[in-house]
């Protein structure tokens, strides 16, 4: 795999590591990181201490309060997967909804908490494949909890832009914000509350997060808001191993998480991608990019209408993805002119998400995606355990015919997948792409990057994005104005945006010289750092 680049222009290098690598979206993160590969940990011990370092230094990004993937490739092999996402309360019954008007459950709802997944999750993935003890792994982000941490500046960035997300509850308001408006880059904040809660899980595991105080307090509250969650619904819930799906890709297989996750929405891309030269020379940049975005609005179309609990509505994935499936959906494409637009859906902002990869000196490798779903989640703060609950209900729908349809301890659509990919039953790269709808077109795209156009890993992340979803292409500013033509000509509806789409992290296997490979998107304020 290439690591070479221009060290005239802009950009970064590919982190070189032998020992391990982490990549992440906050350099406290990757610190932490390293700083438990360095003290004998693997790279689970090192995902899961920068996953919580994260819940406390990005905490409109991700927390405790949220639902957790993973995907798990011992020694390099191929991979298992996690489903660390929560559910329902036992009594939500759609009938109720219907019942109390409810038609819609909005983000800011009491009714779009679930249960928080990733704390079981964390805790599944130390006891099974963990190698130090979970309140030595957890240190870290207790210490800058407890003691404080610098906001850094994408970070401030987010906060001031969603600072109003939290103006519903005022505990929230009073723990995340200065005199009523967001940190700025640099100043110190604390969460010793958070840092409280992270101790009881380090000494209890599970138990100290859904049978004690927390979910207790959760669940109070919760409601005393009308909500439907009680203790119970806590204590029961727990993760799944469950068997990850894949596609071929030139030689390569993509490996994804299975429904209720969105990754088979990027298996059915790359499927269909597959089928066009997408070689540096044979297309121009505007072909490339509308072959992406006929793709998308293809494999989000199907996404939509198909995916919801697999306990519930189960698919069969294998025919999805079967030539017999794809061959008439890659016919369908015209190369000179955009497809019919998709019926308009009932939210299109892209959510909020932290992404995370670690491999270890014995290339044990882990693939890890945390999300609260929108900035700060549902805004809904329990004070006293330092909890800032998700909002992934939101995407539920009250309609008994979709396969979405909320009802009794279900799982919802999740939009947050890891990644791996393997040739010839090997890991070659773990990775992920963050920003809630595109992370399945951004797996398909830096999949693109690296296998059709040979590019570097960091090279691969830092190239410019689009995005076609609700009937709009989205284009990245460094994607020139002579692309954007050529792409509005075809029948795009073309839009411009100044905010960046996405962010990525990725480690690659290199096994011909045998270092590791890292890179993190320019996008963010994270690292790629090896030793």
């Amino acid at each position: 795999m290439r690591t070479d680049r221009d060290f005239v222009r802009t950009g970064a290098s590919t982190a070189i590591g032998d020992e391990g690598m982490a990549a992440t979206s906050h350099p406290a993160a990757t610190l932490a990181a390293v700083e438990i590969l360095r003290a004998g940990g693997n790279a689970v011990d090192g995902a899961i201490a920068a996953v919580a370092m994260q819940c406390v230094v990005d905490p409109l990004m991700t927390g405790i309060g949220g639902d957790c993937f993973a995907l798990y490739a011992p020694k390099g092999g191929m991979p298992i997967a996690l489903n660390g996402s929560g559910r329902t309360a036992r009594a939500a019954e759609i009938s109720w909804f219907r019942d109390q008007g409810i038609d819609v459950i909005h983000d800011r709802s009491v009714h779009a908490v679930t249960v928080p997944g990733a704390v079981d999750a964390w805790c599944r993935l130390s006891e099974d494949y963990g190698s130090l003890p979970l309140a030595v792994v957890l240190a870290p982000a207790i210490r800058a909890a407890e003691t404080g941490y610098r906001v850094t500046p994408r970070v401030a960035h987010d906060w001031a832009a969603n600072a109003g997300r939290l103006s519903h509850d005022d505990g929230a308001m009073s723990a995340f914000l200065i005199d009523g408006r967001a940190p700025r880059a640099g100043e110190k904040m604390a969460h010793p509350a958070l840092g409280a809660t992270l101790r009881q899980i380090g000494a209890a595991g599970r138990a100290g997060f859904y049978e004690g105080a927390a979910a207790a307090e959760i669940a109070a509250l919760l409601g005393d808001r009308g909500g439907l969650l009680d203790r119970d619904d806590f204590a029961a819930h727990s993760s799944t191993y469950v068997t990850p799906i894949s596609a071929a890709y030139r030689g390569y297989r993509l490996h994804e998480c299975p429904p209720n996750g969105q990754g088979v929405t990027a298996l059915i891309m790359l499927r269909i991608l597959e089928g066009f030269d997408l070689a540096e020379r044979a297309v121009d940049a505007a072909t490339r990019i509308h072959l992406h975005a006929e793709a998308a609005r293809i494999a989000y179309g199907m996404r939509d209408r198909l995916i919801g609990d697999p306990e519930v509505a189960p698919i069969d994935v294998e025919a999805l993805l079967s030539e017999a499936s794809i061959a008439p959906l890659r016919a369908s494409i015209r190369l000179d002119r955009a497809g019919p637009l998709p019926a308009p859906r009932d939210e299109t902002e892209h959510k909020d998400t932290v992404y995370l990869t670690v491999v270890d000196r014995d290339r044990n490798a882990i693939s890890l995606i945390n999300s609260i779903f929108w900035a700060f989640g549902s805004g809904h703060y329990a004070p006293q355990s330092g909890v800032v609950l998700q909002n992934r209900g939101a995407s539920f729908r009250i309609d008994e015919d979709h396969p979405n349809a909320i009802g009794p301890r279900k799982r919802p659509m999740h939009t947050i997948i890891p990644a791996m990919l393997t040739k010839d039953d090997r890991l070659v790269m773990s990775f992920g792409v963050m920003g809630g709808q595109y992370q399945a077109a951004g797996h398909a795209h830096f999949v693109s990057e690296v296998v059709d156009r040979d590019k570097a890993l960091q090279a691969a992340s830092d190239a410019p994005r689009s995005f076609s979803f609700d009937g709009t292409l989205t284009l990245e500013n460094t994607i020139d104005q002579a692309t954007a033509d050529a792409l509005a000509a075809m029948g795009h509806d073309v839009v411009r945006s100044g905010d960046p789409i996405g962010g990525c992290q990725a480690i690659a296997l290199d096994h011909e010289t045998g270092a590791l490979l890292g890179a993190s998107d320019h996008r963010k304020d994270g690292i790629a750092l090896g030793f």
